[in-house]
């Protein structure tokens, strides 16, 4: 006859368990590999970003051209206005990073008793 008190789970060996997966599905901060990773996905949003304003200038550019027969004048023309297009959008972006860097760094900063706007003045 097998013994019962053999097959009943152990109290102490449940309970490490618990502790164990507690601990593993515990929220983890985000690594240094998911950071750099952020970091080079904004940074080929921007190329993409000049890179796809010059394409444009291009395209229309030509198409003029080819359209009117003035080969260069509208090429030109239209690959300077992709590029400030371009660098145009590629600082707002910049902006747009500098504007959630500085509110996760307002997040860290402790309040004052006369703070009574929230913006740190």
């Amino acid at each position: 006859m097998p013994d019962l008190d053999r097959d009943a789970p152990d109290p102490e060996r449940l309970r490490q368990l618990e502790e164990r997966l507690a601990k593993a599905n515990a929220p983890k901060g985000p690594s240094q590999a998911s950071i750099a990773f952020g970091h080079a996905d904004t940074a080929w949003r921007m190329v993409i970003e000049l890179v796809s304003g010059l394409g444009i200038g291009f395209g229309i550019g030509y198409g003029l051209d080819w359209l009117f027969g003035t080969m260069p004048i509208f090429l030109v023309l239209f690959l300077l206005v992709g590029l400030a297009a371009g660098i145009k959008v590629m600082l707002g972006t910049a902006q747009e990073m500098q504007r959630r860097a500085a509110a996760n760094m307002q997040g860290d900063l402790p309040k004052t008793r006369d703070d009574t706007r929230g913006d740190g003045s």
